[in-house]
Parts: structure tokens; C-alpha cells; sequence
């Protein structure tokens, strides 16, 4: 037993179920565990540790900013956000932006920003206003994001849960058009759904949607705190399908696998309901957490990371698909966003990511059937062949 996971055990809620496995040093694309051992991250944390750990330009940008000031909150001017937002901004093609620290608070805050734009520009009926999601939708765990889960367990003891949270079949347009109404005030998506599986629409799905929305006087959110910043072959997976939403939602690799950044992005038209007090966050928009989110950004555009992960993510997947084991019923995903489903008739995704941990590969199922391989952006051609060897010896393994 490891003394470390046995004191988590004792003080810990138990809410997670990781791997048995202590990581305590990381650089690059490889963590080392505390007995020395060195792996290679197929997780970079949900796509928050898209540069690949502790990158050096982001380390050194934070350890200037500390020197300086961390945290002053909004109750007064700072040199650091204007810079952060523009460059935001100006990349993702919106207009204003709002600055979080979790990706569930910029959520909210996308949601909350809808239904008061429902409320003063469209002429909704106050507290009338419906929020519609997909099935198989993840965007976070508070109260009423877990409201427009499908997910039995998320819902599970924490209800009740905010009226005007509708679900649509995910990939359907149709669906979507049937359910608005006049009070519909968003329709929220993510371009890609990672925690259900690394599922992919069909090409032309979110262009539809996009036109449907208009159509309708209906906002298009994007929830991009998994799939934006370049994980998935582009700087946002809704530019696949040529889509600017009226509202974008990033985080995770907006840290810079440092700290947490998220973002709300928006056309003029809909930032503008917001009044001084009608919403706000204490950390939100701090100078340090615009220093790291800035040098990101930079990061990404200088080292054509989205580049990378497009060719590389391609070869990756190619590569998946040569693996010749029965239980591999499907390699799925887009760039380095990449998921791998397991026959259950066969084995677990857990025990597949138990075998894959025996031989220096760290990953995590998700939905009990899909292994995903998320690797930082930053990973080389060879060291996908490195990983795909022990890939390949932890699947035989298995067999």
C-alpha cells in the first residue's frame, strides 16, 4: 500500500477514483510518479496542461508577474487584463470578454448572460427563459449546469434543479429546431463531447445549428473548454464547420496547465447586459491569471500548436487504427483529442488504463468504454511511436 493514497483515503471525499498512482514531478509531455518512475501523459488534465508541464515561457511569465502583484480582484484597475482580452479577443473573432477562473463558472456566467439578454433584447417573459443542451452534454457540476446533465449520476441527490433547462439529441439539428419556442433564449454546445466519449459530430452539424439559431433569434454558445486552444487541429473546434457563435466559453489550456483561467467571450451586443454588479468573481481577471492566460495564447499562435496537433493527431489516430485487438471496437476524435472504445464484452476501459499504467502510459476512462488519449500539444512524432509501442505491450498484456 502507498502511505500517501491511504492518508488521501482518510481525509479526502471520496469523489474521484484515481489511479493508483502518485505523480509528484512533471516537464514536458512525462510525469514521474514518487517511487522515480517516468510516464507519459495521455491526459495533460482534461486539456489543461495543453502546452505540456511546466512550459518553460509560461513558468517564467508567472514567476515575473509574482514579483510584481497576483491578486488586486476587480474592485480596481490592473495593466494585465486589457492586454489578456484583447488578444482574446481579437483571436476567437468576439468582441468583450469576461474573465473566470473555473471552466463551470464561465458557463454560469454564459448562461446567466443569455437569459438576461432573453429578458431585455428578445422580450422573453421574465423568468420564462429556456437554456437548451444535447444528451451526453458536459459542461460542469454545479447545481444548474448538472441540471442540464443526462448523466443519471450527476443528477442523482442534488436536485431540485432551475426550471428552463431543456436536452436535445446531440448531432440531430432537427431535434434542436422542434424544441425552440419563443422562450428559448440558448442553445449551448460543445463542437465535441469529450467526457461522453469523444463523440464527433457529423461534418456541417454545427453550421446547421448555427443557421437554425438565427433563424430563430436563438444564441449559439460554444463550450470550447475541452476541445478550444488547438487541442482538436484548429485554434477552436467550432472553426471546422467556418462557426462564430455569439458566445464562447474557454478555460483549462487557458492556464497553461498553471493555474485556472476560463473565459467568457461575446459579441458586443450580448456582454453588454451585464451591469456593474450584476455578476462577478473575486479571482477572476487577476493580474497573474492574465499574465499566464496571455503568454498561452502566445504560446499557441507562435509555436502553431493547432498545426501541430492536426497532423500529429491524424498520424496518432492512424496508428490506433493499426493496433490489432478484437476488443478495439472503434478509434474516434479529431487532432489530439482521441478516444479509443473498448468492447465491454472483453474488458473495461478501468482495466485497460490499469494495464496501460503497468507500462508508463497515464490515461482515464471515460464512460466506462472509452480510453482517451489527450497528450500536451506539445508531444513529437517520435515520442507518439514511443507511446504507441507501450500502447500496443499493454493491450497484449491484457490478451
Amino acid at each position: 500500500m502507498n502511505k500517501t493514497i491511504d492518508k488521501e483515503k482518510q481525509y479526502c471525499a471520496q469523489n474521484y477514483l484515481p489511479l493508483p498512482v502518485v505523480i509528484v514531478r512533471g516537464r514536458g509531455i512525462h510525469v514521474w510518479d514518487d517511487q522515480g518512475r517516468r510516464y507519459i501523459d495521455m491526459m495533460s488534465a482534461y486539456s489543461a496542461v495543453s502546452h505540456g508541464h511546466l512550459h518553460p515561457r509560461l513558468v517564467s511569465a508567472m514567476h515575473t508577474q509574482l514579483t510584481q502583484l497576483a491578486v488586486v480582484s476587480r474592485a480596481f484597475h490592473s495593466d494585465k487584463l486589457a492586454p489578456f482580452l484583447e488578444k482574446a479577443c481579437e483571436l476567437m473573432g468576439m468582441e468583450r470578454g469576461l474573465p473566470m477562473n473555473t471552466g463551470a463558472e464561465a458557463v454560469e456566467t454564459a448562461i446567466k448572460a443569455a437569459r438576461k439578454w432573453a429578458y431585455t433584447v428578445k422580450g422573453v417573459e421574465l423568468n420564462k427563459a429556456e437554456i437548451i443542451a444535447c444528451e451526453g452534454n458536459f459542461h460542469g457540476r454545479t447545481i444548474a449546469i448538472v441540471g442540464l446533465s443526462s448523466e443519471k449520476q450527476y443528477r442523482d441527490g442534488f436536485g431540485p434543479f432551475p426550471p428552463g433547462l431543456k436536452r436535445v439529441r446531440y448531432n440531430d439539428p432537427a431535434a434542436l429546431e422542434e424544441a425552440i419556442t419563443p422562450n428559448t433564449a440558448a442553445f449551448i454546445v460543445e463542437p465535441i463531447q469529450g467526457e461522453n466519449g469523444i463523440v464527433v459530430p457529423d461534418r456541417g452539424y454545427l453550421q446547421r445549428c448555427a443557421e437554425i439559431c438565427k433563424k430563430h433569434n436563438v444564441l449559439l454558445l460554444c463550450d470550447e473548454i475541452q476541445t478550444g486552444l488547438g487541442r482538436t487541429g484548429a485554434m477552436l473546434a467550432c472553426n471546422h464547420d467556418n462557426v462564430i457563435p455569439d458566445g464562447l466559453i474557454l478555460g483549462k489550456a487557458l492556464g497553461g496547465g498553471l493555474l485556472p483561467v476560463s473565459l467568457f467571450l461575446s459579441k458586443r451586443e450580448l456582454m453588454d447586459v451585464f451591469e456593474p454588479g450584476d455578476h462577478g468573481s473575486t479571482f477572476g481577471g487577476n493580474p497573474l491569471a492574465c499574465v499566464v492566460g496571455l503568454e498561452a495564447l502566445n504560446v499557441l499562435v507562435e509555436k502553431q500548436l493547432p498545426k501541430q496537433a492536426a497532423d500529429l493527431g491524424e498520424y496518432f489516430m492512424a496508428r490506433l487504427k493499426d493496433l490489432p485487438h478484437p476488443f478495439i471496437k472503434e478509434i474516434r476524435g479529431r487532432g489530439l483529442l482521441i478516444g479509443m472504445e473498448i468492447d465491454p464484452n472483453y474488458f473495461t476501459a478501468r482495466q485497460v488504463c490499469e494495464a496501460l499504467l503497468t507500462k508508463n502510459i497515464l490515461s482515464k476512462e471515460t464512460h466506462d468504454t472509452v480510453v482517451r488519449f489527450a497528450p500536451p500539444l506539445v508531444i513529437t512524432k517520435a515520442e507518439i511511436d514511443t507511446a504507441i509501442d507501450s500502447i500496443e505491450s499493454a493491450l497484449n498484456s491484457l490478451t
